[in-house]
């Protein structure tokens, strides 16, 4: 008997489950995402073609992502609607092995992003519906789940690149791939607590994306993010060149990369859920964007390797904090029933646009003003700084949010 409650209560908290899952997503994100546009390049594709290729897959994605959250809200079949994604995420990575000119890699690469768009924004619904406490059962930090993802993203990057050289850039997408299938045989496990019972659903509550819209802490949290999120898109495009031009050897480069990784696992794991117990998710959505300040103004005066190697750790807050606080805040605000549409907006209509529109101009930026561009950047955390704390007056009788009661 002991033993029978002790596996029902592991299966209702479901931590081992989600652990697995996002190990298994994550991994399969870093085994291809890092080598994609060299996968593409050795097709002899040119590269204004790779580029149309994977900006095509952004946009597909912005549109992709939405569409299917919000389906599985209406069936609230999440967890059927994320394995088909998946699934049909690795089919279509696999086709790219027998395809060689620009028109079948794109389409194969389309139909790819339009897969893998939703696989991220269903697994952040389903985890943080599974990690908010209820009297029947116990939570869990949302941060373990994401910061296992993270790390998890880190192995698969560095074992593809591991197999690249004896096997060839196409290993990566066969990596993927297997990673993606054993994800969705897994999803099975993984308990869905957004569903509702049938007897009580009502069609008429179902609501629409618009209503989400109108919640105004939804709002500025996707404001938010958008601005400090989309802020990193001058430093992951052009951040290593920058630094080559100030003459720090790849050595150095590496060393500063994984520094800003180690860090966002510590916060995801360690710091962030232990901060927001403390200071609550909407100081710690204004402290990060503060500190995105701080981060890509120190960035614009100088490319010391010792005042770099001081800088990139703070991407644990820029980055992780953020999206903790994120999680926490929407998880606190938004309906059950749009817990999957909340995230796919948050996600892809939200962040991925602002990614998207920010890399481009990262270009522009960096090609008129050099490492001055990161000035821009720091302006737009600056805007975010007022919006964060706007959401602090989002308050009911008992916020959940900060913690605090209305005066």
């Amino acid at each position: 008997m002991a033993a029978t409650l002790h596996t029902d209560q592991r299966l209702v908290w479901g931590l081992p489950e989600f652990v697995v899952l996002y190990a298994t997503l994550y991994g399969a994100f870093g085994a291809l995402s890092p080598f994609l546009p060299a996968f593409l390049h050795s097709h002899l594709l040119r590269p204004e073609q790779i580029g149309f290729i994977l900006g095509a897959g952004t946009a597909v994605r912005l549109a992709a992502g939405p569409a299917a959250g919000r389906i599985a809200d209406q069936t609230q079949c999440h967890r059927t609607i994320f394995a088909i994604c998946i699934v049909g995420a690795a089919v279509f990575a696999l086709s790219a092995f027998a395809l060689q000119s620009f028109w079948p890699l794109l389409a194969a690469t389309l139909c790819w992003s339009a897969s893998i768009a939703p696989a991220a924004p269903l697994a952040d619904a389903l985890a943080l519906a599974a990690a908010k406490p209820q009297p029947a059962r116990k939570g869990f930090e949302y941060g373990w789940v994401r910061g296992a993802g993270s790390a998890a993203f880190i192995l698969g990057t560095i074992g593809s690149g591991q197999l690249v050289q004896p096997l060839g850039l196409g290993v990566t997408l066969a990596l993927q791939a297997a990673l993606l299938m054993i994800a969705a045989i897994w999803t099975s496990r993984v308990p869905n607590y957004l569903a509702a019972p049938r007897a009580s659903q009502n069609r008429a509550e179902n609501g629409t994306i618009s209503e989400l819209l109108r919640l105004p802490a939804f709002r500025q949290v996707v404001l938010v993010a958008a601005l400090v999120l989309g802020s990193h898109a001058l430093h992951d495009s052009f951040a290593v060149i920058y630094w080559n031009s100030a003459g720090i050897g790849p050595a150095m480069v590496s060393v500063l990369w994984s520094e800003q990784v180690i860090a966002e696992v510590v916060v995801f794991l360690l710091i962030g859920p232990a901060l927001l117990r403390w200071i609550g998710p909407a100081w710690a959505l204004t402290i990060s964007a503060a500190i995105g300040a701080i981060r890509w103004g120190l960035m614009a005066m100088s490319t010391d390797p010792y005042v770099l190697a001081s800088i990139e750790p703070l991407h644990g807050a820029t980055f992780a904090l953020l999206h903790l606080a994120a999680m926490r805040i929407i998880a606190a605000v938004i309906p059950l029933r749009l817990a999957a549409s909340a995230q796919a907006v948050y996600g892809t209509l939200g962040v991925g646009a602002s990614v998207a529109v920010l890399t481009f101009a990262s270009g522009l930026l960096y090609e008129h003003l050099d490492g001055r561009g990161f000035w821009v950047m720091a302006a737009l955390c600056v805007i975010a700084v007022p919006i964060a704390m706007r959401v602090q007056d989002s308050r009911h009788d008992r916020n959940p949010i900060t913690g605090t009661t209305d005066r």
